[in-house]
């Protein structure tokens, strides 16, 4: 009886592998765009969150040290690891009430 079940039993031909990766190829050409289209928008969620996370050591610096602090003095007291720059680039200025500002990126 398992000599007969062996016997029955089929692989995958070479078109059905075929149709599979022709199916698989085309999923991934409709969802890659879609991916790249969204990038900018991550890249500006990202930045957000960034910005959000330097005022958070702006306002930790004002508790500690009594003064509204400039990018040199986060990083020289290691309230941020190195100068801060966007997931896109563009670079962060502080202004004279400690706001945290997005330069853009090249300008």
């Amino acid at each position: 009886m398992v000599k007969r079940f062996l016997k029955n039993e089929q692989a995958f031909t070479l078109i059905e592998m075929m149709i599979v990766l022709l199916i698989i190829t085309i999923l991934v050409l409709i969802a890659i765009p879609n991916v790249t289209k969204h990038s900018k928008s991550i890249d500006e969620k990202g930045c957000g969150a960034y910005v959000k996370m330097v005022e958070g050591q702006i306002q930790a610096y004002k508790m500690d040290e009594k003064k509204t602090p400039s990018l040199a003095d986060l990083t020289s007291k290691d309230y941020l690891p190195e100068t801060p720059v966007c997931p896109d680039g563009s670079s962060l200025e502080i202004d004279a009430e400690g706001k945290v500002k997005v330069a853009k990126a090249g300008g």
